[in-house]
């Protein structure tokens, strides 16, 4: 009997330990983003057995987009980080002079990717400064901590405006991005004169929650052990970083934005961060959007929203 126990101890021991070795991996490669040069890619039509089985076991590593020029005039600005990554901003000046709108784009994603919304916050009368996040489009790095490091970036682009005595700073982030903005009001008691919210996550459990849902795995105890792993592999509490709390640390009026066919930020998180900011808020839900860019699925609504907001 104690030998079958033993046995039977070893063997959930082993898959115990097998599984966090898998998690440990695809933590790892969730948060890394590499130059295309970098990366060995396959297509998969030409990817043996071996190849699809060591992704599903270790994971894929992951490509930072390359941006799209911009059809207009554009200063290139750079940024250095404490840790020393030049991370690259694209500066688009306005006929107006409202303010400027610093523009920050998701997990995976790229400044230029937020083009089109910025043409029309410079339609209104706005100046633009889109970044590239760390490990993304064309900054350097290969980390990326979810928004973590990255309230860093923010503070940089915003300590950056204000010096150039810009009056009226707007900030606009999407998914990671629009996360990112709150850690950074929080972290380092930024003022912004107004912010743009669109579909942040409530904490990043819940943004592994999300992700876990769209790939159609199990969410526990997956999402509790990516959450553990994500964080400790870069040297923080994952489960502490928390945008819905640091919501309430927000002083200024704010449009938070979410699309009613979401898979990945719930609404239930939505409410909590609305529930959170202060007084000056309004909480505006894209029927027909997902996880997306609201200006390309609903071009008209978002912009009488976004026009409304920022008169």
């Amino acid at each position: 009997m104690k030998g079958s126990l033993k046995l039977l101890f070893r063997i959930v021991l082993l898959i115990f330990v097998f599984a966090n070795i898998v998690v440990i991996f695809h933590a790892y490669k969730l948060t890394h983003f590499y130059e295309r040069a970098e990366v060995l890619t396959k297509n998969k039509s030409s990817k043996t057995s071996w190849d699809k089985t060591m992704e599903i076991l270790m994971g894929a590593k992951a490509v930072k987009q390359a941006n799209l020029q911009p059809d207009t005039i554009v200063q290139k600005l750079y940024f250095v980080t404490k840790d020393q990554l030049r991370l690259e901003g694209w500066y688009l000046p306005s006929a107006g002079s409202k303010g400027t709108i610093a523009m920050f784009h998701g997990h995976g994603g790229k400044k230029s990717s937020l083009l089109p919304e910025a043409a029309v916050f410079r339609r209104l009368g706005y100046h633009t400064l889109l970044l590239d996040f760390r490990a993304h489009g064309n900054s350097e790095g290969n980390t990326c901590t979810i928004g973590y490091e990255e309230a860093e970036d923010v503070k940089l682009v915003y300590d950056y405006l204000q010096k150039g005595n810009e009056k009226h700073i707007l900030l606009y982030g999407v998914s990671m991005g629009a996360a990112t903005i709150m850690k950074s009001i929080a972290d380092y008691k930024l003022s912004p004169s107004k912010v743009i919210l669109e579909m942040p996550f409530g904490s990043l459990y819940e943004a592994v929650r999300g992700r876990l849902r769209i790939m159609h795995l199990p969410q526990q105890p997956l999402a509790t052990m990516l959450t553990f792993w994500g964080g400790t592999t870069h040297g923080f509490w994952a489960f502490n970083l928390n945008p819905a709390e640091y919501a309430r640390k927000i002083q200024c009026p704010v449009l938070l934005q979410w699309g009613k066919l979401d898979p990945r930020v719930s609404e239930s998180e939505t409410n909590i961060i609305y529930k959170n900011i202060n007084p000056a808020k309004k909480l505006v839900v894209y029927e027909q959007s997902g996880h997306e860019s609201f200006y390309k699925k609903e071009p008209v609504k978002w912009t009488s929203e976004t026009t409304a907001f920022l008169q």
